[in-house]
């Protein structure tokens, strides 16, 4: 639910007028009005538990540190900011990271009337960008989902928060109107990843492990199928299938690597929850993002390696070329030393 990050010093030098990709950008856009719309929603018709000052305390929070953190490191790199130089829209399509991080950390948290906590975890998500990154095609990027982390770190200090309820979504529909706001969140993210995001077989990989990791527990542990199975049927999964996990900022492309990072997702909640930790889903993915940063990190120090020991074989290449060459004892212009090929070195008179 971010977007990539600028590159670090220690890297090529990005343009700095560098935008997202046209298709990046359309994705970001249709991410934060889909949020947006669902808290106005939310508020006023499905029976969000916040109060309803605190989404605006979350985005003015996400854009002061995106601002400032943005500022300071175009400093640090020597560079133009990235909201500057586009006008209002450059600003606008700056901020669309925040305004989903912020937005999603309040919406999927819960933690009482203690506003700071909240506040906090806005600033650990918005935050984390710039702290954890990683190399990739010879930039820096964040590699840690930055809602997720945000709220993994809120349930890892604070024990008594928790995530948003399960009524949360659906508090004032019924009459099968209940089921009315999965569908809309499962058509459009359906649209927005098969053509934007390009993260469908992560999807896949995800929806079809955590059927697989259900169906093991059951038979290892004894645990009721049926009811590991239900939990797909909540909002929190599907927006969490369809919003969060699906993050292009710090998933891979590729189709195998959607499918190992989907299905180590689903791997990794279903040992944590046989370990009975709570909220397996935010751990989970907040491992496996970790678990590919150092993948990241360690498939850089390699590729420098062998870059630097492909350069010293090369110099030595070239110095025992040199010191296999002809050797010519005759004074500076005495005489011609004849290619090594006549079989030895011989002393020809130069003519006057």
């Amino acid at each position: 639910m971010s977007a990539p990050t600028a590159a670090a010093p220690t890297m090529a030098a990005p343009n700095p007028a560098a935008r997202h990709n046209p298709k990046v950008t359309t994705a970001l856009r249709r991410f934060a009005i889909s949020i947006s719309v669902l808290n106005i929603f939310g508020y006023t018709l499905l029976g969000f538990e916040q109060p309803w000052i605190w989404p605006f305390v979350a985005l003015a929070t996400g854009y002061t540190v995106e601002i400032a953190l943005e500022f300071i490191g175009a400093r640090a790199e020597g560079r133009a900011p990235r909201f500057a130089g586009g006008g209002l829209k450059g600003m606008v399509e700056f901020l669309f990271p925040a305004h989903i991080t912020a937005l999603a950390v309040n919406m999927l948290s819960y933690v009482n009337d203690k506003m700071w906590v909240m506040v906090f975890g806005v600033i650990v998500a918005v935050g984390t960008k710039w702290v954890l990154r990683a190399p990739v095609k010879g930039r820096m990027r964040h590699y840690m989902n930055p809602s997720n982390f945000g709220i993994a770190v809120i349930l890892l200090l604070f024990p008594w928060a928790s995530i948003a309820p399960p009524y949360h979504f659906t508090e004032y529909l019924d009459g099968g109107f209940d089921w009315l706001v999965p569908a809309i969140i499962i058509t459009l993210g359906t649209m927005l990843n098969a053509k934007l995001t390009e993260r469908m077989w992560l999807i896949l990989a995800w929806v079809g492990g955590f059927v697989v990791q259900a169906i093991v527990r059951g038979l290892l542990f004894g645990t009721s199928i049926p009811a590991a199975l239900a939990m797909m049927t909540g909002v929190a999964f599907v927006l969490f299938t369809n919003y969060m996990i699906t993050d292009p900022g710090t998933t891979p492309s590729s189709k195998w690597g959607q499918i190992a990072f989907g299905g180590g997702v689903a791997a990794m909640y279903g040992v944590l929850t046989a370990m009975s930790v709570a909220y397996g889903l935010f751990f989970a993915t907040a491992l496996v993002c970790a678990i590919r940063g150092a993948f990241l990190w360690t498939a850089d120090i390699v590729a420098r390696r062998r870059a630097e020991e492909a350069l010293e074989l090369a110099a030595v290449e070239q110095a025992m070329d040199r010191d296999a060459a002809p050797a010519c004892d005759c004074p500076d212009g005495a005489c011609a030393c004849p290619p090594e090929s006549q079989g030895q070195t011989r002393k020809v008179p130069v003519a006057a």
